[in-house]
C-alpha cells in the first residue's frame, strides 16, 4: 500500500469565479483508520455547484471549507482496511471523501452500494442530485397532470431527473439549456416536449418570448437552480398559484453579473400578485427520504426508464479544470472524476 495519498485543498478564497490558483494539489501521509473507521481507496468523485459556495467564508447551511482543508465532496471507492462493523475489505462504499485519492471515514457515515449498477450512479442519478430532483418536484413542485413545467439547466443531473419525473406524471415539460447540443439531448434523451437555448437569447425579454411559445398555457412549476436571466424571463409567465422549488442559483455564484440594474422589486412583485409558492430547500434536510427514493427510482434506472448522462474527467489533477468548466456550463450531464 502506498504510504502517501493525494488531496486537493483550498489555497485561498476565490474572488468571483474560481481560478486554478485557488486550489492546491498536495501529498500527505496515508491516514490510518481508528476504531469504527474505514480506509477507502477512492475510484470516483463528484463535482457539484454547491461546492463553490463552500469556498466562501460566509454563514450558510453548512460550514465553509477552511484554508488548507480538503475540498468537500462525495466519493465512491473500495474499502482497503476496516475497523468498523459491517464493512470488509473490498466493499464498494460511498461517503463524503472530499477531493482525495483516499479517505478515512467512520463506518456510520458510509453506505454500501449495489454493484448491479455503475458505481458512479451513486454520485448522480441515484445520489444527491437525483434525490434533489425527486424530493423537490414531489414535495414542493406538487405536479398535476396537464400542467406545464419549465426546468433550468435541464440536461444536468438534477434538471434531467425533474423533467423525466414530470413527463411521466403527465406534465408538459420545457427545458432550458445552453447550446443546440444540450437542447437536442433534452428532447431526444430526456424526453422534454420542448427545449430552448438560453444562449441564443441575449436578453431576458427575448428568452421570455421563446418560453411563452413553448408554454402557451403559462408555467405552473418552474424548477429554479440557475437564477439570473432565466429567472427574470420565467417569472412573468407563471400562472396564479404556481410553484417554484429553489435548489440553486448557479448564475449568481461568485457574484451577480449584469448591467447593475436592480430588477428584484419588479420580479418579487410577481410572487405577490400571482400568489406563487417559492420554496427554498436544501437536500441535506431530506436524507430521510433517501430509502424511498432509491426504492422507487433505482428499478427505473436499471430498466432504462430513467435516462442519465455522465461527463467523466480522468485523474485528480483534472478536478480543478473540470470544476471550473462545470460552473460555466461546460459539462454535459453529471460531472464525475474517475481516479
Amino acid at each position: 500500500m502506498s504510504v502517501t495519498f493525494q488531496r486537493i485543498t483550498l489555497a485561498r478564497r476565490p474572488s468571483g469565479a474560481p481560478v486554478p490558483e485557488d486550489f492546491k494539489l498536495q501529498s500527505d501521509p496515508m491516514p490510518e483508520p481508528k476504531d469504527g473507521e474505514v480506509l477507502i481507496a477512492v475510484t470516483h468523485l463528484s463535482l457539484d455547484p454547491y461546492m463553490r459556495g463552500r469556498m466562501d467564508d460566509v454563514k450558510s447551511y453548512a460550514p465553509s471549507v477552511g484554508i488548507g482543508e480538503t475540498m468537500t465532496g462525495q466519493g465512491v471507492g473500495h474499502v482497503l482496511t476496516s475497523n468498523a462493523d459491517g464493512f470488509a475489505t473490498g466493499d464498494l462504499v460511498t461517503g463524503m471523501t472530499g477531493w482525495a485519492s483516499h479517505a478515512c471515514l467512520p463506518g456510520k457515515d458510509l453506505r454500501k452500494l449495489d454493484t448491479d449498477l455503475p458505481p458512479s450512479t451513486a454520485l448522480g442519478v441515484l445520489g444527491m442530485p437525483g434525490l434533489t430532483g425527486w424530493v423537490g418536484l414531489n414535495r414542493f413542485g406538487k405536479p398535476k397532470a396537464g400542467e406545464t413545467l419549465v426546468v433550468a439547466a435541464a440536461t444536468g443531473p438534477v434538471g434531467s431527473m425533474v423533467g423525466q419525473l414530470a413527463k411521466a406524471a403527465g406534465l408538459r415539460t420545457v427545458a432550458i439549456a445552453g447550446g443546440p447540443e444540450k437542447c437536442a439531448l433534452a428532447t431526444d434523451t430526456f424526453g422534454f416536449d420542448a427545449a430552448i437555448d438560453h444562449r441564443a437569447h441575449d436578453t431576458a425579454s427575448d428568452l421570455r418570448k421563446a418560453i411563452a411559445e413553448a408554454a402557451p398555457d403559462g408555467v405552473d412549476i418552474y424548477w429554479e437552480n440557475v437564477g439570473g436571466k432565466v429567472l427574470e424571463a420565467v417569472l412573468p409567465l407563471m400562472n396564479t398559484h404556481g410553484r417554484i422549488p429553489v435548489c440553486g442559483m448557479i448564475a449568481w455564484y461568485g457574484g451577480v453579473d449584469g448591467d447593475g440594474t436592480d430588477r428584484l422589486p419588479q420580479m418579487w412583485r410577481a410572487v405577490l400578485v400571482k400568489r406563487l409558492q417559492v420554496t427554498g430547500f436544501i437536500i441535506f434536510d431530506h436524507w430521510n427520504d433517501y430509502p424511498a427514493f432509491l426504492n422507487e427510482v433505482s428499478p427505473q434506472v436499471a430498466e432504462g426508464k430513467i435516462a442519465y448522462l455522465e461527463d467523466v474527467a480522468e485523474g485528480l489533477d483534472n478536478m480543478v479544470p473540470a470544476f471550473i468548466a462545470m460552473l460555466k456550463g461546460g459539462n454535459t450531464g453529471k460531472q464525475i472524476v474517475a481516479l
